[in-house]
């Protein structure tokens, strides 16, 4: 069953839960996981890898777009915002408002949460929902941290 984690941020926007995410990536790639992030649309997907280029200077984290016909079959990491995601990744990091229908062949589900009205109701959802099929759910509270 996939292991469920929710990250809950003092911070309030968007950047800042995409800035969570890339240090997130950066763990998991530390651990050679594969990594799929999964965007509302294709101008968050555009963001998010734009901010993966800048958010280690003096590190490279290799990632593509899932729906560039350009990017290599076998990238580590790949950020969509369309349909399940053409290759095997282990850890499903999700940045949108929706729980996508094939999360649960992911071995691991990430969610980012900031504290926007709209993105805190739809962690309610996505939690409900879960609970609701009998996912244990782990929260980590990352405003106690600092």
């Amino acid at each position: 069953m996939t292991q469920i984690d929710f990250y809950v941020l003092a911070g309030t926007s968007q950047l800042e839960q995409m800035q969570f995410a890339c240090h997130l990536l950066v763990k998991a790639q530390q651990k050679s996981n594969r990594v799929f992030i999964h965007t509302d649309n294709e101008i968050l997907a555009k963001q998010m890898d734009e901010l993966i280029w800048t958010y280690k200077p003096l590190s490279f984290i290799p990632h593509s777009l899932e729906q560039d016909p350009s990017a290599p079959a076998n990238s580590p990491v790949s950020i969509g915002w369309q349909g399940n995601p053409g290759q095997h990744h282990d850890i499903m990091i999700n940045l949108s408002k929706q729980i996508p229908p094939f999360f649960s062949r992911f071995a691991r589900y990430m969610g980012v949460v900031v504290q926007d009205d709209s993105i805190l109701s739809a962690t309610r959802q996505h939690y409900k929902f879960l609970k609701d099929r009998g996912y244990q759910i782990s929260m980590h509270d990352m405003r106690l941290l600092g």
